[in-house]
């Protein structure tokens, strides 16, 4: 028979992998459905991509499923960044093989990865988990090897373009732990939940806030520095025009949309950043869930 003294126990604050790993799945099921977004993927077109579209994306994120409940199991393991690269590899070729070797999530396997496996490991710390503590947790366990790993030469096309321009790397800033998301698209999400806004609305704003200064080198690739600075002041002027939430907000961002797909920019770090930050919301770090639309 449990005791009065058992059934006063405070529960764990622990998260299971599972629920990591779900939540990271379904975050980037919402940047999906996230629309209009400029030059990205949505459930109803193409963006500036001309090899991938909704389908390929739901095959994708369908093959990731069970990585992102490995990783966390990893990180709650406490193992080394080694064994944390080696699962984002095997992830990598299962994405590949089944999107027929498009590239549709190859920046999320490692950011979200990291995150998940940084939840895992934090949550066995004993503390409720908060932005913070996952920052600091990231920045520990993996900051060191994430930092030496960062000044190796990169062969993808971002990592060419982050050195050929002198951006930072994923990797660097992994290193510094994310401070785009940490210290633009939370603050961003947290600011846009305040106001009597729905939920598409407030993934909007936080999105354009984290393109408006994140020196994401997948529009680089794609339009050189003059791509990215283009990028960032268009996001600018949206939120400085008041975001999503004026009368013609929607309309304004269909059409900065409709002008990156002219110009073939793609803001794939941008959206990773996002799909964090709703991995975040989805783990509740952010507040209570999200209304709808």
């Amino acid at each position: 028979m449990a005791t009065a003294h058992a059934a006063r126990r405070p529960r764990s604050t622990a998260l299971a992998p599972q629920a990591i790993g779900r939540a990271a799945t379904l975050a980037l099921y919402d940047e999906l459905a996230l629309s209009p977004k400029p030059g990205l993927v949505t459930l109803t077109d193409k963006g500036s991509h001309a090899d991938m579209d909704a389908h390929t994306f739901m095959r994708s994120l369908f093959a990731l499923r069970s990585y992102f409940v490995r990783i966390a199991t990893l990180g709650a393991e406490g193992a080394p960044f080694q064994a944390l690269q080696q699962c984002g590899i095997d992830a990598e070729a299962r994405m590949l093989a089944a999107t027929g070797g498009v590239n549709t999530h190859r920046g999320a396997i490692f950011m979200l990865g990291l995150l998940c496996a940084a939840a895992g490991a934090a949550s066995q710390s004993g503390r409720r988990l908060d932005p913070a503590l996952l920052r600091d947790t990231l920045r520990a366990r993996w900051g060191d090897a994430l930092d030496e790993r960062a000044r190796r030469a990169s062969t993808l096309p971002g990592g060419i373009a982050a050195r050929r321009y002198g951006l930072r790397s994923a990797c660097a800033e992994a290193a510094a732990g994310f401070p785009v998301l940490f210290e633009t698209a939370v603050p961003a999400m947290k600011a846009a939940r305040a106001r009597p806004m729905g939920r598409q609305h407030v993934l909007l704003d936080t999105l354009f806030n984290i393109m408006a200064v994140l020196e994401d080198s997948n529009l680089a690739h794609r339009g050189g520095m003059e791509g990215l600075r283009h990028a960032q002041r268009a996001a600018s002027g949206f939120l400085a025009a008041g975001g999503s939430s004026r009368a013609d907000g929607m309309a304004a961002a269909r059409t900065i949309a409709d002008d990156f797909v002219r110009r073939r920019l793609s803001p794939g770090g941008a959206a990773d950043t996002l799909a964090a930050a709703c991995w975040m919301q989805r783990l509740g770090l952010l507040g209570p869930a999200l209304s709808a639309p």
